[in-house]
């Protein structure tokens, strides 16, 4: 008891000599967000442990089972043998409950969330009835030569490898959580929902109550439109084509204090899709990133400019960090119901994040938060939790981004920007990632 109360104590000593850090001036005046698609971050980024030990990444030790619920089957273990990936892996709610927990169940007779084992990827990849080889795939991992744009901004800036997507499900829940903090409900992509539009308050209407900016720039059809909010007649001009506006407005100064890139989430005739979505080639979104980089590195706000990439969701993709879900606060007391009843009080799968900017120490590897509670992890709510803080906006969106960890405290450690960023990333071949290998 005694022990236990000497680290309450320490807890709150920790939080208040944050608060008061908090409260800094951030040298940040412009955060832009990119949020690609559907790999987790073993699959992604999991070997550049190999480069630095310090990342929690692959050994090649890890494996699944072909059979959860047998101690004696066959595993699968881990490669370093990514390549373009088709068909996509399962990524509903259900597939991953059983990826994450081995069973069709997450909870133990008195309602207790079983351990999350993270050994059910290929007894739920094998049930896709894919082919045999399509488990392999679901544990393959990229060489981080092979995704030269991401592993040089890993190993230039700070990667976390503790950032989980905000919810066990698919992909728009996902990122109504990196704007709201909440999907309102949503564990999955009900398309007469989404056009009709969620109607909970996102970061836009804060940044603009502060009396700051924003703007969308779009490839697609801007998903960030599935918010009701962002509908009103006085945003119409706040999105932007992405060519030739983001190029513009990066040269001329001209960047809103926060910036939403979104890519192209289906093929064009002339153009494929870059959003790195399975079936979609991740040499695309290489291109992509390096493109939305250099030419943030070249603006005259890079001194004063935050870019941070993320991914939705972990797509299907092994991970082996189990998931959280001790802790974790519903945002706003609404409850999934469609197709399953869920209460928001567990995260979903690890995914990649790095965070990019002149105030980040080079070969940076952030871990689990100390703060605001015991519990926090970084999640997709750590992007509005940091925007607050960033920007000293009044008020937390929902009860998620007031729990999630924030790494404002990365941009306070120096007294100056660096002047050693690289000003262009590593050439990608021109032909595909599927071909690499």
């Amino acid at each position: 008891m005694k022990k236990r109360s000497v680290l309450v104590l320490f807890h709150l000593l920790l939080c208040s000599f944050y608060v008061v850090d908090s409260n800094v001036e951030s040298p940040i005046k412009t955060v832009v967000v990119l949020v690609m698609e559907n790999r987790s971050f073993d699959h992604m980024l999991g070997w550049l442990k190999r480069l630095n030990p310090e990342i929690d990444g692959l050994t090649g030790t890890e494996s699944n089972p072909l059979n959860a619920s047998d101690p004696s089957s066959d595993h699968v273990f881990v490669s370093d043998q990514a390549e373009f990936v088709d068909p996509d892996p399962g990524h509903s709610f259900r597939a991953i409950r059983e990826q994450v927990f081995g069973s069709k169940k997450s909870v133990d007779e008195e309602g207790e969330f079983e351990p999350p084992r993270m050994n059910g990827f290929v007894q739920q990849a094998r049930g896709m009835n894919y082919g045999p080889d399509f488990a392999e795939r679901v544990m393959s991992a990229f060489r981080p030569e092979v995704i030269p744009v991401t592993t040089t901004l890993a190993m230039e800036f700070a990667v976390f490898d503790r950032w989980f997507a905000s919810a066990p499900t698919s992909t728009q829940p996902n990122r109504m959580y990196v704007h709201s903090a909440t999907s309102h409900g949503a564990i999955s992509n009900v398309q007469a929902d989404l056009t009709a539009g969620y109607p909970q308050k996102p970061i836009f209407t804060s940044i603009a109550d502060a009396g700051l900016t924003w703007n969308v720039y779009y490839q697609n059809i801007p998903a960030t439109l599935f918010f009701k909010e962002l509908r009103k007649l006085k945003n119409l001009l706040k999105f932007k084509p992405y060519f030739p506006w983001f190029d513009m407005d990066c040269k001329n100064g001209k960047l809103a204090n926060y910036v939403v890139v979104e890519q192209r989430y289906f093929d064009l005739k002339t153009e494929p899709a870059n959003d790195d979505h399975p079936s979609h080639d991740v040499a695309e979104g290489q291109k992509l990133i390096k493109e939305v980089y250099e030419k943030l590195r070249a603006s005259p706000q890079w001194n004063q400019t935050l870019f941070l990439i993320t991914y939705d969701e972990h797509g299907g993709f092994y991970d082996h960090v189990p998931t959280p879900v001790t802790g974790i606060p519903n945002p706003d007391g609404l409850n999934g119901s469609h197709p399953d009843f869920f209460s928001f009080n567990r995260l979903g799968v690890r995914v990649p994040t790095i965070a990019i900017s002149p105030w980040i120490n080079k070969d940076s590897v952030v871990h689990e938060p100390s703060w605001p509670t015991a519990t926090s992890q970084y999640e997709h709510s750590s992007i509005a939790a940091t925007v607050k803080e960033i920007f000293n906006l009044p008020s937390f969106l929902t009860k998620r981004d007031q729990w999630a960890g924030t790494f404002h405290h990365l941009f306070t450690q120096r007294t100056q920007p660096r002047d050693d960023c690289p000003s262009m990333l590593v050439p990608l071949p021109i032909f595909s990632i599927c071909c690499l290998l």
